[in-house]
Parts: C-alpha cells; structure tokens; sequence
C-alpha cells in the first residue's frame, strides 16, 4: 500500500484547507523543496495539486509541477483544472508520471473515454464525493445526479482499474477516514481505490491497512504529515510490516 504525501500549490505556496475551503494554512512558499523533502524521507510518489487551476478550469502551476518533476527520482500524480487532452499531453510531456481528471471526467463522458483511449494508465480519475454524490470544480458545486458508487461503476466498465477517492466531508479535518466509504467503493465497483482524507493518525493507517488485500492500493496523506501528527517515516514502517 502506498503512502504518498500530497502537495497542494496556490499562488505558488504549499498549502492545505478543510474540506476544500475552509481554514486555509501555508506550509511552505517552496513546494519544490517540500517535494525534496518527502521523497528524502522515502516518499515513493508525490500526489500534485494544483489548486488555482482546479477553480480556475485551468491548469496554473506548470513551471512549479515541472520543477518538481525534474528534482525528483519519483513518480508524481497531478490534478487540478487538467479539462483537455492538450492539458494531459503537457503535463505528460512536463515529466508527470499520471495525470489525475475530476470535473472534465464528471461531467463529459466522451472526454473521458477519448482520454482513456490515448492515455490509459497514465491518467486516473479522483472521485471527489460529498454526501454520496461527486463534486466538482474545486468541491465548490455538488452533480446531485450522479453518485460516487455510479461514477466508480463506469470507470470500470471503462477499462479503468484505479481511482482516487476523496470524502470532501473529512478531507483536512484530522477526524479520521472515511472507512465505510472506502470498502464499499471497492466492493461495489471493482475498483482498487487510492484514499484522501480525514487521515489523522498511525491508528488510522493501522485500520486502512486492512483493507490493502481487498482493494486499497494507497493512501495520500496531506495534513497529518505537516501538523506532525505522525512523520513520513513512521506511515512507512507501518505499511511495510506483515499484517
């Protein structure tokens, strides 16, 4: 199961909000040197977001992703406004090792699919929920049409075989993952899922760690790291140990 640290990039600071928007806290104005430092503890892939251009519809950051890419031995997975296959191929091209696709792929079914025809693995699509529906731009508007179980289902018939997903409601709350969720995500559609959100502790990771042979292939952990609830290294040791 993977650990991997999250860097949210807005007006090219490192920072982190509750539930998408509220709360907002800066940790660092370098976020390539914060990339640095979580692969020099043993991050073994860095999850990217680009916060400016999630609300945007644009991607806005991509001398900062770029810098990242190039001073990391590391996969990295980016997100954040990514709503045209010219966006993918940059980013693709800027040394991004996935592209992550929330509200194009929500919202534009065609998009997806043509998305998935040229770029297979090296996309993967967040499905960011709030009250069992997904939302989109930037969490800031809710598709009570569709539910996060329904998106999951049509990944997979797809051809998808990941997903990210984010309960929006535990997201930088440090009140815990959304468990429940994540298990019946993984039954009901098939898919190995990567989890966000409301991580707060090694307690958390010891329970989601159960879930690694069912179907959870990682975790991406943001707040608990820079307020030191636990460090990098402790979520690895755990992760790696025999269950």
């Amino acid at each position: 199961m993977l650990i991997i640290p999250a860097i949210d990039i807005q007006d090219g600071c490192v920072v982190r909000f509750v539930q998408g928007k509220l709360d907002k806290k800066v940790y660092s104005k370098d976020p390539v040197k914060t990339a640095r430092y979580w692969v020099n503890l043993g991050g073994e892939f860095l999850h990217v977001v680009d916060l400016d251009g999630a609300r945007s519809g644009e991607v806005k950051n991509l001398q900062i992703i770029k810098d990242i890419a190039s001073s990391v031995n590391v996969p990295i997975e980016v997100g954040g406004g990514v709503r045209t296959l010219e966006s993918i191929k940059d980013l693709l091209m800027s040394g991004v090792s996935r592209v992550i696709l929330g509200t194009k792929a929500a919202q534009d079914r065609g998009f997806l699919e043509k998305a998935f025809s040229l770029f297979k693995d090296k996309i993967i699509v967040s499905i960011d929920a709030k009250d069992g529906f997904v939302s989109i731009k930037g969490w800031d508007e809710s598709l009570k049409g569709k539910g996060a179980t329904e998106f999951g289902r049509s990944l997979k018939k797809m051809g998808f075989k990941q997903a990210i997903y984010t309960d929006i409601s535990k997201d930088g709350t440090l009140k815990g993952p959304d468990i429940k969720g994540i298990k019946s995500l993984i039954k009901e559609t098939g898919l190995e899922i990567i989890g966000s959100g409301g991580i707060s502790s090694l307690k958390d990771l010891q329970k989601l760690k159960s879930l690694e042979k069912k179907g959870l292939a990682g975790i991406i952990i943001g707040k608990a790291l820079y307020e030191g609830k636990f460090t990098l290294t402790e979520a690895l040791k755990l992760t790696r140990e025999r269950s």
